[in-house]
């Protein structure tokens, strides 16, 4: 592996995941732009160039296994990997109301959401082992928050993408207690509401301000926390 840090962001053709791929890539980093889309992927990738971040594309299907596995082989190939952003993510369209829901509905958002996290994180576990310092970001939500939800703070009634980040939240923990004994840091970051294509863009804060949570936990110090669920504001409570 080069002594350039070289993060990998999936999600990141638009939206939080490309501010997030801008944000670390302004440090000098590697950057990975993840994305199913080729066109919109490369059309991602120039303009992160244009903007001066050492970006390069990554085909990157977090809901299927030889994608997944391809992505690994990719970055593998360029060196290895020290962060991993798991970004990707879908509401699975709104409403959603819990009487009446469309149980493929509740599916997807479990695919991307959940086993897309599972999926991909598997894949580049040996990369980031090997990294001097590995993190590990995963994207939640305030509406995965159950203390929230119950202080009326949480949204609208979500049959699908809520339910998809509290279970987010509780497999991030699983991985936490899993690697505990190795130099992994593994936090969820909440990016606040912010205006994009998955909320309508009726969020107040924007993309670059949705990103910088994630920013922050990608660059923790060695002894940072690990097993965390912060927004800008700190610690969110579970």
């Amino acid at each position: 592996m080069s002594n350039q840090t070289t993060a990998l962001v999936t999600g990141a053709n638009k939206g939080i995941g490309y501010e997030i791929a801008a944000g670390l890539g302004a440090l000098g980093w590697s950057v990975g732009v993840g994305a199913r889309d080729d066109a919109r992927r490369d059309a991602a990738v120039e303009k992160l160039q244009a903007e001066g971040v050492d970006a390069f594309g990554v085909p990157l299907d977090v809901t299927d296994d030889a994608s997944v596995a391809a992505a690994a082989a990719l970055l593998e190939e360029r060196g290895g990997l020290d962060v991993l952003v798991n970004n990707a993510g879908i509401t699975g369209g709104m409403p959603q109301d819990p009487i009446s829901a469309d149980l493929d509905v509740i599916r997807s958002a479990l695919e991307v959401n959940v086993f897309g996290v599972i999926r991909t994180t598997n894949a580049f576990l040996p990369l980031l082992r090997r990294s001097a310092s590995p993190r590990i970001v995963n994207m939640s939500s305030s509406v995965g928050s159950l203390g929230r939800q119950q202080a009326g703070e949480a949204g609208p009634i979500s049959i699908a993408y809520s339910p998809s980040k509290t279970y987010l939240n509780a497999v991030t923990y699983q991985y936490v207690r899993e690697l505990a004994d190795t130099n992994i840091l593994i936090n969820l970051g909440c990016p606040g509401y912010v205006a994009t294509d998955l909320n309508g863009f009726n969020g107040f804060r924007t993309p670059e301000q949705g990103a910088a949570i994630a920013v922050k936990l990608a660059t923790l110090p060695d002894d940072g926390p690990t097993g965390g669920y912060f927004d800008d504001a700190g610690a969110i409570p579970w």
